[in-house]
């Protein structure tokens, strides 16, 4: 038995405006969202590493199908 191998990916989002965040926020979780369907192991993880920079990825301490936030 060959043990399953997952691709986490992860995606940097930088923005210059407010009005800018939630697209760009809402098409990278879409994308990621996508990719958890066909491998399903972990949930998605939006941190907030700056004003105007985030990290959406899977993570493993995110329940499948959920998605939540944090800052760094």
């Amino acid at each position: 038995m060959t043990p399953s191998v997952h691709n986490h990916r992860s995606l940097r989002i930088v923005v210059d405006h407010a009005h800018e965040l939630d697209a760009a926020l809402g098409s990278a979780i879409e994308t990621l969202q996508q990719t958890a369907v066909a491998h399903p192991c972990c949930g998605i993880l939006v941190t907030r590493e700056a004003a105007g920079q985030y990290t959406v990825a899977h993570d493993a301490s995110v329940p499948f199908g959920d998605t939540h936030q944090r800052i760094a």
